[in-house]
């Protein structure tokens, strides 16, 4: 097909200024840069604009080729932006222009691609199935050129391209099957590498589509025994390796079946790419061993190769130069604190003489931490942006994922594995394979725990030694490690030797390393602690105060990203040990240096929002204690609160002159408002009375807001008031509980803020007048009952149903009783899963109240469920259980003899002891 010849030709005075124009724009040396792009921009309203362009981008071999790539990427992007509104003559010549190059490629390289990115761009835009007349002309170039193989190459380059852009759309496109067998026969027979890549990397875009495009289904064996002839090829180039990676791991992914009777090969095949001197084909192959573990059928058949796989995963696991170089050689210190004797652990009162700490595993003295912590390498491993946690996906984050995946889902075998190499490398003299040793150890510590338990009284010293190691790196990554093992090391806190042992030198040396002079070791140390004191809890307690004593000096010298982590730490230890924070020492600790960078803070420093959350878990720990210091922080979240309101406002009134506001800033406050009502109780009252403006009048706007995250913090402050102070609350219910009904709902978006909205809902029931209640009954219903039943909402949005439902019939039974069969059955089996405890206790009371008010509504099916249920209470309140025996008693005398009897013969051994025991309801 040869292409059409456009007859449009430019004027040259226009041509020549826009030349002049384009080579201006440009210029890294010109001063009027913003002037110049406004003139640019200022040509679109010129119909002819783009036909200018595509001339100087195809048609003028004499033009730079920079001024002629500059014209054609200008071309692009207006093709992007604006497709709609270029006349159709204008995108026909430039389509021309376009195919002509394609047919009779430029020399220039940079010209070539631009002109494949505008082919691109016009597909993209118009839709491939409508761009069939471009996909004539790629075919006919991959088809009848093959004596050109700049020509081969710029079709391959414009496909691959256009396959890489709208690879769902293409993965139908009708002319697929011409095309798919051409671009393999190039992955095959191709003698330059370059068309064998970009043949592949066309071809490759059509295996991730979902699902994979028809075509290439039709054509997979044949594109699956290309890839192995170029996988057996010796001295492919690294793009061709690359690619083949690509391929088999998108393989594995969307049609894995298509490798099952080749897995064996294909796996030897990655295990050589994972240790390919490459670091980007060693990356791309490690893919390869995440997605492997999603596969059950496959999974077997890895089992003969987990010794390499483990030992390639392993290889790679060592920081590489380029990793290093990434890291900016600056000084990381940070302020060694003044008094040494505040912070070494060594120092505080001793606990119980049965957790003393082993002399082995005391803290170093003062002199040893000073030359530990001065040690002039501290100054050559970075900073927190170069954080080993935190920055870009690298090939030894990548090999410790895998062997994490692998050891989670295979266990013993990649333990077994890995056990052998690692002694060599814990001892290594070379820091980089020590370092590498202790990331494998931590990446395998959750999946393998169990299986690496006989080892771990031997390692775990070892790694408490490596606390102290002169390399940073060692050293967190060693926190790392531990941090990891904390379930491990909780169980060896159930006896006074594994307490002294193990749990006690963790827990002291994790502290001397979050005032390590390492930026990254203060980081790693705080983000290990707080692992540890999720899953420790109240082990903590006899630790407190050295634990306090740390974190807060720690707000002296932290900096930046280390203190959003260090108020994590500390919030994470008040929700574990909650009220045992209340002892004097604890208060005197914490609560000074807290306020006081709760107080040097401005509204706008980013570091507000993470020491708002850790308030928020504070003040909820010490309740009634935290009152001297409320009244400043609560003043301050409903100022933050407000004038967050007022920026929105002003944005949506302008949006031209006010950015919107970052309403997290609401959320954070909110939250902290809602950790210190929960904590104060009705001690909050006069806090709320003299709110300025009025906390509860910006509620009812919060109410309205659009974000789930606002509406779903609002929804928990509002059922905390309930709780707390309702007689302040009462007189805004009716503007906000229509507001709270609206947003209940099986939106998976707004999911959080509907089970708070259900939850304060019930708060609110439980406590209003049943007169001022009743006409918000129905509504509630409404949304409830069919809620209640749908199989796919979130079992935390079910069981607050079922909590809100009993408290509506505890305050207005007579208008719930009559929908009680209706819900009766699934309430009680959602009750099974729910603890124990004051929300549980009123809704079971308000069921009472219905079944009482209507024992004839329940079918014999579900009283006999009823008792079974009843049965299974173990401590309900002296109000509970006087109505569940009267609800017993009255069904025992209401019913005839021999149905009691046979209801009470069918009953469970466990539940017909407990009746019998606590009602006197034997016969």
């Amino acid at each position: 097909m040869t292409p059409a010849v456009s007859s449009w030709q430019p004027q040259d005075q226009s041509l020549h200024d826009l030349l002049i124009l384009l080579r201006d724009a440009f210029r890294s040396d010109n001063r009027d840069q913003l002037m110049l792009q406004q003139r640019l921009a200022s040509f679109n309203r010129i119909p002819e604009y783009n036909s200018y362009l595509a001339h100087i981008l195809t048609r003028m071999p004499q033009q730079e080729a920079y001024t002629r790539a500059i014209a054609g990427l200008t071309l692009k992007n207006n093709i992007r932006s604006v497709f709609n509104d270029i006349p159709l003559p204008v995108l026909d010549h430039v389509k021309a222009c376009c195919m002509e190059t394609l047919h009779n490629p430029d020399p220039d390289i940079s010209v070539r691609r631009t002109v494949a990115s505008v082919i691109t761009a016009i597909v993209t835009r118009a839709h491939p199935h409508n761009c069939n007349d471009i996909f004539n002309h790629l075919l006919e170039v991959l088809t009848n050129t093959t004596d050109n193989p700049i020509a081969i190459e710029m079709g391959l380059d414009t496909l691959a391209k256009i396959c890489e852009d709208a690879p769902q759309e293409m993965g139908t496109h009708d002319m697929l099957d011409q095309m798919i067998p051409r671009v393999i026969h190039f992955v095959r027979h191709a003698n330059d590498p370059k068309l064998r890549v970009l043949a592949m990397t066309a071809t490759n875009q059509f295996i991730v589509t979902t699902p994979p495009a028809p075509a290439l289904v039709r054509h997979m064996d044949e594109y699956l025994s290309a890839l192995f002839a170029l996988a057996t090829t010796k001295n492919t180039n690294d793009d061709t390796r690359q690619q083949i990676c690509h391929a088999l791991v998108s393989m594995l992914e969307s049609c894995p079946e298509r490798l099952q009777s080749c897995i064996s090969s294909v796996i030897e095949y990655m295990v050589y790419c994972t240790r390919d001197d490459n670091e980007t084909i060693a990356l791309e192959a490690c893919d390869f061993w995440m997605e492997y573990c999603n596969l059950v059928r496959l999974r077997g058949q890895l089992l003969p190769h987990m010794d390499n796989v483990v030992a390639a995963l392993l290889s790679r696991m060592v920081y590489s130069e380029a990793d290093l170089l990434m890291m900016e050689d600056d000084d990381v210190d940070a302020t060694t604190p003044a008094n040494q004797q505040l912070i070494d652990p060594s120092t505080v009162p001793p606990p119980p003489p049965h957790m003393a700490q082993d002399d082995s595993n005391s803290a170093t003295d003062s002199a040893d931490e000073n030359a530990i912590d001065h040690h002039d390498e501290d100054q050559d491993d970075g900073d927190l942006e170069d954080d080993e946690f935190y920055s870009e996906w690298t090939l030894r984050k990548c090999s410790a994922a895998s062997l994490d995946m692998l050891s989670t889902t295979y266990g013993p075998p990649v333990v077994s594995a890995l056990l052998p190499h690692l002694n060599g490398r814990l001892t290594s003299d070379d820091w980089k394979e020590r370092e590498g040793g202790i990331l494998a150890l931590g990446a395998v510590a959750e999946g393998g725990m169990q299986h690496l338990a006989p080892h771990l009284p031997e390692m775990i010293p070892y790694l408490i030694q490596c606390l102290e190691d002169p390399k940073p790196l060692v050293r967190s990554i060693t926190c790392w490690a531990l941090g990891r093992f904390s379930v491990w090391f909780v169980e060896q806190a159930a006896t006074p030797e594994g307490r002294r042992s193990f749990f006690e030198p963790l827990l002291f040396n994790l502290l001397r390393r979050i005032l390590d002079r390492n930026k990254r070791v203060q980081e790693a140390a705080c983000s290990a602690l707080s692992t540890l004191e999720e899953e420790a809890s109240m082990e903590l307690v006899p630790y407190l105060e050295p634990i306090l004593v740390n974190l807060t000096t720690a707000f002296h010298t932290y900096q930046h990203k280390n203190l959003l982590i260090l108020y994590d730490a500390l919030g994470t230890l008040a929700e574990s040990v909650g009220a045992a924070l209340k002892e004097p020492k604890c208060l005197f600790i914490m609560l000074p240096p807290l306020i006081e960078k709760w107080n040097r803070l401005s509204d706008h420093d980013a570091a507000l929002f993470p020491l708002l959350e850790c308030l928020s878990s504070v003040t909820t720990a010490l309740g009634t204690d935290f009152a001297p210091y409320a009244e400043p922080v609560f003043t301050r979240c409903v100022k933050l609160v407000a004038t967050t309101l007022q920026q929105v406002f002003l944005s949506d009134q302008n949006p031209d002159e006010y950015d919107p506001p970052d309403v997290d800033c609401i959320v954070v406050a909110l939250g902290l408002l809602s950790g210190l009502v929960q904590g104060l109780g009705h001690l909050v009252e006069p806090l709320i009375a003299n709110s300025n403006p009025p906390l509860l009048s910006l509620l009812a706007v919060c109410v309205h807001d659009p974000v789930s995250e606002v509406l779903q913090a609002t929804n928990a402050l509002i059922g905390d008031l309930a709780m707390a102070c309702f007689d302040k609350l009462r007189a805004f219910l009716p503007p906000i509980l229509p507001e709270l009904i609206n947003q209940i709902s099986a939106d998976a978006e707004f999911s959080a803020a509907s089970i708070n909205a259900v939850w304060a809902i019930g708060e609110i029931a439980l406590r209003w007048d049943p007169a001022d209640m009743q006409p918000f009954v129905e509504p509630i219903l409404h949304k409830l009952l069919p809620l209640f039943i749908h199989p796919e909402i979130p079992e935390a949005l079910r069981e607050n149903i079922s909590i809100t439902l009993g408290r509506l019939g505890y305050g207005c039974p007579e208008m719930i009783a009559p929908y009680l069969a209706q819900f009766l059955d699934p309430w009680l089996h959602t009750s099974l899963a729910l603890r124990e405890d004051t929300e549980k206790d009123t809704a079971f009371q308000g069921l009472c109240k219905m079944v009482k008010m209507y024992p004839q509504i329940l079918a014999a099916e579900q009283f006999f469920f009823l008792l079974r249920v009843i049965g299974g209470w173990q401590r309900p309140s002296q109000h509970l259980e006087q109505s569940f025996r009267e609800i017993l008693e009255g069904y025992k005398s209401m019913l005839p003899k021999e149905q009691w009897q046979q209801v009470w013969n069918n009953l469970p051994q466990e539940p017909q002891r407990s009746l019998s025991q606590r009602y006197n309801l034997m016969l």
